[in-house]
């Protein structure tokens, strides 16, 4: 497989769900992965492995942090040409307007089917832009994260798979990290 980008769901937010960066890190070495590095307090892992399973690999790193934490978080998994593909596909990319640190990603788990797509494309999301492209839900928020208008909760019970959401500034640090571990 190679390289890995592993993103971890609702860690470190408010105080709930405590996890060390460091300690995950140990944790990830403990499974056999190996060059892994963290990026910011919130599950943000890449490294390397030779196994070709990703759904075994998810699984495996969830059991892990549910076992030594004693919560579950589901684990995001991309690689770096999933990455390099979701920021090419941002929609939001012609735009001048749209300020960096006000748009975020969100990575789902699985892909949605069509009908929900659909239903989440009809939720009222002003004065947040919603886009959905494959597994990435692209968010623009133009009075900022803090208060939005938009409950990412409902979406993501409509498209019944869940995600865990990245600035676009973070987005592309991870990629860089990535493209960095790809060539060493």
């Amino acid at each position: 497989m190679g390289v890995v980008i592993s993103m971890l769901r609702g860690v470190n937010l408010a105080g709930h769900r405590k996890i060390q960066m460091a300690e995950l890190k140990a944790l990830y070495e403990s499974l056999g992965l190996r060059n892994v590095q963290t990026y910011i307090n919130s599950g943000n892992v890449l490294f390397t492995t030779a196994g070709r399973d990703v759904e075994r690999l998810r699984k495996k790193i969830e059991d892990a942090i549910e076992s030594r934490y004693g919560f579950r978080s589901h684990v995001i998994l991309r690689t770096p040409a999933e990455m390099r593909d979701a920021i090419a596909r941002n929609p939001f990319a012609s735009r001048p307007d749209v300020e960096p640190g006000r748009l975020a990603v969100s990575f789902l788990a699985g892909d949605p089917s069509g009908e929900a797509v659909e239903k989440v494309r009809a939720i009222k999301t002003e004065p947040e832009e919603l886009r959905i492209l494959g597994r990435e839900l692209y968010v623009y928020f133009p009075n900022g994260m803090a208060r939005p208008k938009l409950s990412m909760a409902v979406v993501e019970r409509t498209l019944k798979t869940p995600g865990t959401s990245r600035n676009w500034n973070t987005v592309r640090k991870l990629l860089e990290m990535a493209e960095r571990l790809e060539a060493s």
